[in-house]
């Protein structure tokens, strides 16, 4: 029997407010800040503390549900969901339920299968918990707390069950990802679990339209552990069902080290969190000028980006999807197709994705920290398409344009790199080259044609790699064949 996955992703982004959702204490870095130094009574749970929404939170919140198209509540609700943890302070969180800041929205993707409209639940404002450490080697085994997380503003994404392939999932995980840090809400820095997923997975028999037995596999802050978890999971069901076993509904949590999921507990319906609206909130009330304001203020998108780079720039589907991952990247493309005139945008794409991102992973630089202007690559780009430096010697300017910041024509004039197309000088090199070595001429006029290419780089070695490197190969193969 064949199975088709059916999943649907729930998504934890913490915002990057300056302060928490409902008190005025710091949102601190998790790796770089002491334990529980940006607590207060509010986010502590301390008894007869008071919350106040903050609208900044509540202005990111819009900005992502006006992003994925969803309809935006004009009265949202506050409510509490009760469960003990001891990561929650106050014995419960404040959410939104029954009356959500948006909902019915939408999200574009591109997968494998091709493109697909991934349909958005709802989109609601939360609180985050704090962080347990866990000790268990210890005797007794221990947990340690950390409060600073406490109450940082959160946002929920609750997608469909419309995700039928784990790399349906992948492609949708990466496209909020990266919608997410273009809205400027969220760094989508991973490894800090600012932002984390919850992959509800179920299977059914190909064909059929009812949904199966559905499991929740918790916080998981990979998009490999997802991918993993993901097909464990549809593997372990899949075998069950085979088996003419029944599906237990349940949350799951994922050991990485072993590959596995793991029971965490039998899963919970809406009553078992007992929900009733905050009585310390009032109605969340957004006006309609506020919106239009901030849909106003929405940046061109990844997806819409990606499009009109293929449109305008010719350019094909893996350049596009390099350039417009970041936002930064893709300003910093436009900004040297704009300052460098009359060269291919293509061409300048090439060096990006090559030649400078490549220094950038070597140096575990990013682009806001890059000392190289735009214009600055754009002047390099110029002098190689201009014929006045070549290829090998642009690649090593631009390593020096990289670590000193310098502009290329400064590098270029001082270092006399400027690029040799005198043909008489470039035939003299070529016979002296040849002379030198007999063998490997005799080798190639014997039918080892490949030999071309190591006397081609003898040539332009014995010219520090300063020369037209077409004219030394259209004269190299004059004198061979004379």
């Amino acid at each position: 029997m064949e199975f088709e996955p059916v999943i649907g992703l729930e998504v934890h982004a913490e915002l990057q407010t300056r302060s928490k959702m409902f008190c005025a204490c710091p949102v601190v870095d998790l790796t770089q800040a002491p334990p529980n130094t940006a607590v207060c009574p509010v986010c502590a749970g301390m008894p007869g503390t008071l919350p106040v929404v903050n609208q900044k939170a509540v202005e990111y919140g819009l900005r992502v549900a006006l992003a994925l198209e969803c309809q935006v509540a004009p009265v949202s609700i506050f409510a509490r969901k009760n469960y003990f943890y001891p990561d929650l302070p106050k014995g419960y969180q404040i959410t939104q339920y029954e009356q959500p800041l948006a909902q019915n929205g939408r999200l574009v993707i591109r997968s494998s299968q091709g493109k697909q409209v991934v349909r958005i639940r709802r989109v609601h404002l939360e609180e985050d918990t704090g962080k347990l450490t866990h000790v268990p080697e210890a005797d007794p085994p221990y947990s340690l707390i950390d409060l600073n997380r406490a109450g940082v503003p959160l946002l929920e994404i609750v997608s469909e069950p419309d995700l039928h392939s784990v790399d349906a999932v992948r492609a949708f995980a990466s496209a909020l990802r990266d919608m997410l840090r273009y809205l400027e809400v969220n760094s989508g820095d991973m490894e800090k679990g600012v932002i984390r997923f919850e992959a509800n997975v179920s299977v059914r028999p190909a064909g059929s339209q009812e949904l199966g037995t559905r499991v929740e596999i918790k916080n998981l802050n990979s998009f490999r552990s997802m991918e993993r978890a993901v097909i464990f999971e549809l593997e372990r069901q899949s075998g069950l069902v085979r088996q003419g076993k029944v599906i237990e509904q349940e949350t799951l949590g994922w050991n990485d080290l072993q590959g596995t999921t793991f029971s965490q507990r039998s899963k919970e319906d809406a009553h078992d969190y007992r929900y009733f609206p905050e009585p310390d909130l009032p109605p969340l009330v957004v006006a309609e000028d506020w919106i239009k304001q901030i849909r106003s203020e929405l940046p061109e998108l990844p997806y819409a980006k990606f499009q009109r780079f293929r449109r305008q720039y010719g350019l094909g589907d893996y350049d596009s999807d390099r350039l417009t991952a970041e936002r930064v990247v893709a300003d910093y493309f436009e900004q040297v197709v704009t300052a460098a005139g009359s060269v291919p945008a293509k061409t300048v794409a090439n060096w990006l994705i090559g030649d400078l991102f490549a220094l950038m992973n070597q140096s575990g630089i990013d682009m806001q920290e890059l000392r190289l202007a735009p214009s600055a690559l754009a002047e390099l780009i110029t002098l190689v398409s201009a014929g006045e430096i070549n290829q090998t010697t642009a690649k090593a300017v631009l390593a020096e344009m990289f670590g000193s910041g310098r502009g290329a024509s400064e590098i270029v004039a001082e270092g006399n790199l400027q690029q040799v197309s005198d043909s008489d000088y470039i035939a003299g090199l070529v016979r002296q080259t040849l002379e030198e070595n007999p063998q490997a001429v005799e080798s190639f006029r014997a039918g080892k044609v490949t030999v071309a290419h190591w006397l081609l780089g003898q040539v332009m070695k014995a010219a520090g790699g300063r020369l037209n490197p077409q004219l030394v190969r259209r004269e190299l193969e004059r004198q061979l064949d004379e």
